[in-house]
């Protein structure tokens, strides 16, 4: 078996230099090739380089690879000496049909490394022949039944799925005492729970994974058919890209709430506004600048994209809302004046663009100034003509009552999106127009 770095130079190699190793192998090491993970492994499969780690949680979309890096590293351990191993999974017969008798499961993996090992489906258990090692299935949904055990190690599948979660994580934990350095991979598609979370934050976690397109051996027209339906969407970030989307308690755009309010939005307009939060500062540690582009038809809103930008100077930001405003067509700019709105003025006076924008006060904080807004969404009247991730996760922060818990430190994306939401709202629509491309 390779080591990870001989298995890195050797992808390094030009496909020339590959076939000229491959053709003077023998059979055997041919097979030994075939079978190496390290050739071609993401490095979102493989183990943890820092040490001290207990808990290896390796989040990550369908079809990333999971339970390959999970049956590898498990057979890995199972063969240096005699362990006491616990497979996890949401019940007895998923930790059968995939952890251990699946495409990618332990028999799959012992049959390319020409691994001994002895299968018992009625004992729910699989020993290897040399080591002497034994691997017990478990139920993350009959917590009891790892009340007592003791393991070294130990590989959870899918814990986003197990109905008591809490209780048997515990009492996996409990037993997980045997030999010098007890640790456990879990592996899954993230969905929001306290568990996952917890996890997150623990000091002994390593965490690594990836995305479904990762995978080289999953077909190129199945991973572009899944991120053309699902991409940006929750539902493509949790599957597909591995992401753990949580919801913010008291958000005033939960996830259920975003995910119905998305369309492909009409072809014509009355009114574009752009919406801009200036950032105080600059420079690469400065907030964004949140620039999104709003419309209206009718009596309803439409969110048709975040231009955002971070890290320019008060010059190039204003730049961007100037593109922006011209890109979709806009009629009007609506900006904070508080931050140096004054310069998106400036600059849309110096490139004649026929754009005054109209500098607003913030006289109340941003979530004061959302909550109207949102109210449009919960209405049915307001949408997102398309996924603008990083928007909703701002959005999704927000909280009833003055709260923010989002990823960035100021939700500068939703307050520029409210400002302009806030101008269509309030303004008569005229002239219809036709949508940008």
């Amino acid at each position: 078996m390779l080591t990870r770095a001989q298995a890195l130079l050797f992808r390094s190699l030009s496909p020339g230099k590959q076939r000229k190793i491959i053709i003077s192998m023998t059979p055997a090491e041919l097979l030994e090739l075939d079978a190496d993970f390290e050739l071609c492994a993401d490095d979102g499969q493989q183990p943890p380089d820092k040490d001290g780690w207990r808990v290896w949680l390796m989040l990550a979309g369908r079809g990333f690879g999971k339970t390959r890096a999970g049956a590898e590293w498990v057979n890995r351990l199972a063969q240096k000496r005699s362990q006491r191993i616990a497979l996890v999974a949401a019940s007895i017969d998923e930790a059968r049909s995939v952890m251990v008798e699946g495409a990618s499961g332990l028999l799959a993996v012992a049959r390319k490394h020409r691994t001994k090992v002895k299968w018992e489906p009625s004992l729910k258990q699989i020993t290897w022949t040399a080591s002497g090692s034994i691997a017990q299935l478990y139920s993350g949904d009959h917590a009891d039944g790892l009340r007592g055990p003791e393991h070294g190690f130990a590989w959870c599948d899918e814990l986003a799925k197990w109905r008591q979660a809490e209780s048997a994580w515990t009492n996996l934990q409990m037993g997980l005492r045997a030999g010098e350095r007890p640790r456990v991979l879990v592996t899954t598609t993230p969905r929001p729970m306290a568990l996952l979370q917890q996890l997150l934050v623990d000091p002994w976690t390593a965490v690594s994974g990836g995305g479904t397109s990762a995978n080289v051996t999953l077909p190129d027209n199945f991973i572009e058919v899944m991120m053309a339906t699902y991409g940006g969407t929750r539902i493509g970030r949790q599957e597909l890209d591995g992401e753990l989307i949580a919801d913010v308690e008291g958000s005033l755009w939960p996830r259920a709430l975003i995910e119905r309010c998305r369309c492909e939005g009409p072809e014509r307009f009355d009114r574009v506004v752009v919406g801009v939060d200036p950032p105080a500062g600059a420079g690469a540690g400065a907030d964004a600048c949140g620039i999104v582009v709003c419309a209206r038809a009718a009596d309803q809103f439409y969110v048709l994209a975040d231009e955002s930008v971070q890290g320019l100077s008060p010059e190039g930001w204003a730049r961007a809302v100037v593109a922006a405003a011209a890109k979709w067509r806009a009629d009007k700019v609506v900006a904070e004046a508080n931050n140096g709105g004054a310069m998106v003025g400036e600059v849309l006076r110096n490139a004649d663009s026929g754009l005054a924008p109209a500098l607003v006060h913030a006289s109340r904080g941003k979530v004061a100034r959302a909550e109207p807004v949102s109210l449009l969404f919960e209405a049915g009247r307001a949408f997102f003509a398309g996924a603008f991730p990083r928007l909703e996760d701002e959005l999704a922060g927000l909280q009833a009552g003055g709260g923010y818990e989002g990823p960035s430190r100021s939700p500068d994306r939703a307050d520029a999106m409210v400002w302009a939401m806030t101008e269509l709202a309030r303004t008569p629509v005229s002239v219809p127009r036709v949508r940008a491309l």
